[in-house]
């Protein structure tokens, strides 16, 4: 069987080969055409024959496509010239960062053919012209960054009605006229949109208010109708203050509920009130009088000074960052309790289907589909968590090291979609470069959990992003396999990262978790197929993210673009195959060997 299932992966490998040769070319030429538009002072020089094009400066390539360019990140490398055309040919491309640059002329229409394109950030340059409208065929776009060019026109209605995963939107310092488009209230996804220092005109689409998690607005600047835009923020302020605790924070400080309120809800922090327990605390579930909503109050231990800081550290990391995949803080409360002694807690929002960590290791001794997660579950768990450690790494300001991604932080929501939570030991960064990063904020002396804990922490090495890719290639990893980091067989020189490491070649189902398969259907040949080779790409990405030198592992952002392609070459194979069915892994086998 297992020689079946090598000889398997070893023609698929030919085949996937043969058929890639034709997209290396493809790619490479892209980027010649692209080099030979612009000066860079000596910053591509690695940019020759000499070496495959996808070790040349700002290039990354796919771990499951190799010759498949799924990133140029080439910001502030003193880049002059205009923006060839040809780089819509990368029709793998997830991440396109030429920020910070002195590129000009117009951004090409050609742009439009990039459908898988996640990140698009042309800021900081001197683009002219309109704003192509062939960018709303980008229908995988999630930030758009076009910020401090010389970009003119109407802002494109299509953007609104087509590019609906949209959750940045930053044209600011621009020369866009006309009115805001009143289709951008349809992108529900949106969080930031910045459309300040412009020569728009008339008022703000009303329904532009209803966008649920939306967390900064801008038109400073603008010729916008302001007394529309005064009158929408005091109705909303109005409700929030109606409301027990709507927003997570009102200028920069959290909203209190009263210390008797925790008491009552929690029914005196009973033991059928309490969710879990952590070296922390305790966190207790929690219905404020008329109220219908839940809460998860958690409580932490003061006994140690460490605990302490851990309150503040956590109060000042969720102050800073909001995100569809980050829990959300609702308020805190410090207090004095029933019995004299000092009270601090964190009020969240309440996750009903609990953590990952209780889903993946069941303690009962039959699994069934009710209370196991199917393969299209993980790899949207996966996604939500890489996007949330993503926007921690690269798009806070100051950037944010979690210190302790693990299953048991990683909380589920009633669509069993992810939040990663517990920012306990979280480390808050002043600077970003090339020489390393400061610590600016966060508690002391732990910076991580046994099995998850990146190997250089314990050298003393300072808290990087780095540590975080450990951890959460360990995670990876777990979640695939269904073996924790600190079950027994693993000892001495063997651990999680080279037990799959080792058995990838030929024991990859061996090796997967077999409750994936427990969700009814049956698979034919193709379709065990695929998803073997989809679970090849997960191990792989988990493995690239666990390597032992921190200089090894993938970054956050290639790690993010990675997990994206598989859980969306899942999504397409499964969608032009009918509906999704599991099989066992004998079915598998079978069906391949």
């Amino acid at each position: 069987m297992a020689m079946g299932i090598m000889s398997l992966l070893c023609s698929f490998l030919a085949v996937l080969t043969t058929a890639t040769v034709s997209g290396s070319d493809h790619d490479e030429a892209a980027l010649l055409a692209f080099r030979a538009q612009v000066s860079d002072g000596g910053s591509l020089a690695s940019w020759n024959s000499s070496a495959s094009f996808c070790s040349w400066e700002g290039v990354t390539c796919s771990h499951r496509r190799p010759a498949r360019v799924v990133a140029l990140r080439l910001n502030n490398k003193a880049l002059a010239g205009e923006l060839s055309p040809a780089i819509g040919n990368l029709t793998f491309l997830r991440t396109l960062n030429l920020s910070f640059n002195w590129l000009h002329g117009e951004i090409p229409a050609s742009l439009g053919r990039l459908r898988r394109l996640h990140r698009l950030d042309l800021g900081d340059n001197s683009f002219s012209g309109t704003l192509p409208v062939n960018l709303s065929s980008c229908v995988s776009m999630a930030i758009m960054g076009l910020l401090n060019n010389k970009l003119g026109g109407r802002i494109p209605a299509e953007l609104g009605e087509k590019l609906t995963s949209l959750v940045r939107i930053s044209l600011s310092n621009n020369s866009f006229t006309g009115l805001i488009p009143p289709s951008l209230a349809n992108l529900s996804h949106l969080e930031i949109l910045d459309l300040s220092r412009n020569q728009l005109v008339g008022s703000i689409p009303p329904r532009l208010g209803s966008i649920q998690g939306m967390q900064q607005f801008s038109i400073a600047r603008n010729l916008i109708n302001v007394i529309v835009l005064v009158w929408r923020l005091c109705k909303k302020l109005k409700s929030s203050q109606n409301a027990v605790a709507k927003d997570s924070i009102v200028d920069g400080h959290y909203r209190r509920i009263p210390y008797p309120a925790l008491l009552k809800g929690t029914n005196e922090f009973s033991e059928a009130n309490l969710l879990g327990k952590g070296s922390y605390g305790a966190v207790y579930k929690c219905v404020l009088d008329n109220e219908e909503t839940e809460l998860a109050v958690k409580v932490f231990n003061l006994g140690r000074s460490r605990y302490s800081k851990s309150f503040e550290a956590e109060c000042e990391a969720m102050r800073r960052i909001r995100h569809r995949c980050l829990i959300k803080i609702i308020t805190s409360c410090s207090s004095i309790n029933h019995q004299g002694q000092e009270f601090k807690a964190l009020v969240f929002e309440f996750m009903p289907n609990g953590n990952l960590d209780s889903w993946l290791h069941q303690p009962s001794q039959d699994p069934t589909a009710n209370n196991t997660l199917s393969l299209a579950q993980r790899f949207d768990i996966a996604v939500d968590i890489v996007d949330a450690v993503e926007y921690l790494h690269r798009y806070c300001q100051p950037l944010v090291i979690h210190c302790d991604i693990k299953p048991s932080n990683i909380l589920l929501a009633e669509d069993m979609s992810a939040r990663v939570g517990d920012f306990g030991i979280s480390r808050i960064l002043q600077e970003n470069t090339s020489e390393g990063m400061q610590s600016s904020y966060g508690s002391t002396g732990i910076k991580g959990s046994i099995g998850y804990v990146a190997p250089e922490y314990g050298e003393g090495s300072a808290v990087s992003t780095a540590g975080d890719i450990y951890s959460l290639g360990i995670l990876l990893l777990e979640m695939f396999t269904g073996r924790s980091p600190t079950e027994g067989m693993f000892r001495d020189s063997l651990d999680l990262h080279k037990f799959v490491e080792d058995a990838l070649q030929d024991r990859t189902l061996e090796i997967a978790d077999p409750t994936m398969w427990l969700h009814s259907g049956q698979w034919d040949n193709t379709t065990s197929i695929r998803i073997m080779e989809l679970l090849v790409s997960v191990f792989r990405l988990g493995i690239s993210c666990s390597r032992q030198h921190p200089r090894d592992r993938t970054t956050t952002g290639d790690a993010a673009a990675e997990m994206h392609a598989i859980r969306d070459a899942y999504l397409k194979f499964i969608g032009e195959h009918g509906a999704e069915t599991e099989a066992s892994t004998e079915e598998i086998q079978n069906s391949v060997a």
